[in-house]
């Protein structure tokens, strides 16, 4: 049997794609983010693709898209282990915070930016914050 350089990973995007938009757009809802923001945390400039997606989201996703979600994903994560309070956890992005990375802005303000570097730094911040990172 010969091995190949083809592994499970490879095929992430195209089974991933459907499930993590679907639940981007119900973390969205509860998040309480308009279309507008909820593009520009995905990395999308069309707003024909982003009411597309809404309605059916597709199968395969681009690296750049799957990057983005699983950060979104578990900054989503995060909040709801560091807040039980689900409304506690829901509006941490909106409220303003004097840690030094969102000098006393919202985090969702840093989040908008439209840069992946950003979302990876919430995403960060929330992991120490639960003790995952050191």
């Amino acid at each position: 049997m010969a091995l190949t350089a083809h592994s499970a990973h490879d095929n992430a995007p195209e089974d991933l794609g459907a499930p993590a938009l679907r639940t981007f757009f119900n973390i969205a809802e509860r998040w309480e983010l308009g279309a507008e923001q909820q593009m520009t945390l995905l990395g999308i400039a069309s707003p024909s693709t982003y009411y597309k997606w809404r309605k059916q989201q597709p199968a395969r996703i681009s690296p750049d898209l799957l990057e983005r979600l699983s950060y979104l994903l578990g900054i989503y994560k995060d909040l709801q282990i560091l807040l039980p309070d689900r409304a506690l956890a829901d509006s941490w992005l909106h409220r303003p915070n004097s840690n030094l990375l969102f000098g006393g802005e919202a985090p969702l303000s840093r989040m908008l930016s439209g840069h992946v570097a950003d979302l990876y730094v919430v995403r960060r911040y929330l992991d120490a914050e639960r003790g995952g990172w050191q």
